[in-house]
C-alpha cells in the first residue's frame, strides 16, 4: 500500500523559562512529530544556550 502523506509535521519548540527572565533573544528548536500518535502539543527538555541550562521547550503555533 502507498503511504499517506502528511503524518509527520514540522513543529517549532520555544523555551518557556526564557520569557520570564527578560533577557534578549529566544531559544528555539525545530523538530518533527507524528500527528497521529501525538495529538497534543509537544513538550521536551532541551538545552538553552542563553540561560546555559536545560529547560522545558513547548510547541508553538
Amino acid at each position: 500500500m502507498a503511504k499517506k502523506k502528511g503524518d509527520r509535521i514540522q513543529v517549532i519548540l520555544e523555551c518557556t523559562e526564557h520569557k520570564k527572565t527578560g533577557k534578549p533573544g529566544t531559544s528555539r528548536y525545530v523538530t518533527y512529530k507524528n500527528r497521529k500518535n501525538t495529538t497534543g502539543r509537544l513538550e521536551l527538555k532541551k538545552y538553552n544556550p542563553i540561560l546555559k541550562k536545560v529547560t522545558v521547550h513547548k510547541e508553538i503555533k
